[in-house]
């Protein structure tokens, strides 16, 4: 799959839409990754009270590890808008997921970069 139809992907599980509250929220962000198998994973974020939700790329990661794999080819996640670049949170769960993902291809809006770009000051150590 090439990055324009992973992008397409993601932006076609985008779309917000109201759960129990109004200010309970899912589908804001859609995520799309590819592992480094060619695996198309993807998924949505849900935002609720108390810090209890999660991110988009947070669910594509899951069902990727339902299948038991780790290593991440490339990913991206957009609103409707557009594409958005992965929080400190996201970032930080896919180098600890697997720590090849420093070389996961990120899908910006206005380039592609490693994950290790986006995270340059690990705060482990490679032995930790």
């Amino acid at each position: 799959m090439s990055d324009s139809a992973l992008i397409e992907l993601a932006r076609s599980l985008a779309g917000e839409f109201e759960l129990s509250r109004h200010s309970f929220t899912a589908g804001a962000v859609g995520a799309a990754l590819r592992t480094a198998g060619g695996t198309i994973y993807s998924g949505i974020c849900v935002e609720l009270a108390c810090g209890i939700g999660f991110c988009a790329e947070h669910s594509a990661i899951a069902e990727m590890l339902k299948a038991r794999e780790t290593v991440i080819h490339s990913i991206v996640a957009t609103r409707e808008s557009g594409i958005v670049a992965p929080c400190g949170r996201c970032r930080e769960m896919m180098y600890q997921v697997d720590h090849r993902n420093a070389d996961t291809r990120i899908i910006l809006a206005d380039r592609v970069v490693a994950l290790k770009e986006l995270l340059p000051e690990y705060w482990k150590s490679e032995n930790s």
